[in-house]
């Protein structure tokens, strides 16, 4: 039987299908794509930036007075928003400009539940390259195209696979050796560590059972904000590296997601791998 889908949810898919077919068509021109850099290791394209047009200009239509926040052009819209947008149109660029196909559009709907306090409502993370549609509603449940999602079930360390995002040249210095600290607890006791260059994918994958876990310092909200509603749906767990659910869309993030079964147990290693710092 197929999926019902809200009619905000469609909203949401049909904007990325629409994006997605444009992105698509650049991916497999990428060596005409014209290519500004931005700083070393993040780089921004025409295809990044004629995506994130097309975002704004479908959510705005059919959804008028809408907030955004998006990671080429910001926030806009009302500063007391009731409903907000957190949009990033290209995530995993690098890959995209080299043409490894791990890229993905990552659409969050943020909801105002009281004067200091939103909630994650409506999130997707789409792969044109795979086809791939994750999705999740609060309270409804995560799915991968028609198929529900649930988290992994290991429980051992040495079974688990984990993903992360490994420091580059624009990580700043304080992130940089508590990571390498992290990596050297965790390799030994664990089955894999992955690096794919996409946190929005590497955080809907572990809500597909994928990934075990996904840890990731300084993740903008854009990056992670439909990923954080995806695992939680699916079963999973997802904090701050303090350990904390509640976490902020309006600044920098520190991210730990897992399985129930061992996101303590990856939440505990990163945090003796850093109490020194």
């Amino acid at each position: 039987m197929a999926v019902r889908l809200s009619p905000t949810m469609t909203v949401m898919q049909n904007t990325a299908l629409k994006a997605g077919r444009r992105l698509l068509r650049d991916f497999n021109e990428v060596e005409l794509l014209q290519v500004s850099i931005k700083g070393p290791g993040d780089f921004v394209s025409q295809a990044d930036l004629k995506a994130e047009a097309t975002i704004k200009e479908e959510l705005s239509r059919v959804r008028p007075g809408y907030a955004f926040l998006m990671e080429e052009s910001g926030k806009s819209g009302a500063e007391n928003w009731d409903w907000r947008w957190i949009v990033d149109p290209l995530d995993g660029t690098s890959n995209f400009l080299h043409g490894v196909p791990q890229w993905a559009i990552s659409i969050a709907l943020e909801k105002r539940i009281s004067s200091t306090q939103t909630e994650l409502v409506s999130g997707l993370v789409y792969n044109p390259v795979a086809n791939e549609m994750f999705w999740a509603e609060k309270g409804i449940g995560a799915f991968l195209n028609e198929r529900r999602l649930r988290v992994s079930n290991r429980r051992n360390m040495i079974e688990a696979l984990f993903a992360t995002g490994i420091p580059f040249a624009t990580t700043p210095a304080e992130y940089r050796k508590p990571f390498m600290d992290i990596l050297t607890t965790l390799m030994p006791n664990v089955a894999g560590i992955r690096r794919f260059g996409s946190a929005a994918l590497d955080l809907a994958w572990t809500a597909a059972g994928r990934f075990d876990g996904f840890w990731e310092y300084n993740l903008k909200p854009w990056d992670c904000a439909a990923g954080i509603l995806l695992v939680r749906e699916a079963g999973g767990y997802t904090t701050t590296i303090a350990g904390e659910d509640k976490m902020s869309m309006e600044s920098a993030l520190h991210i730990v997601a897992a399985n129930p079964h061992l996101h303590a147990l990856l939440l505990s290693t990163i945090k003796k791998s850093t109490s020194s710092y």
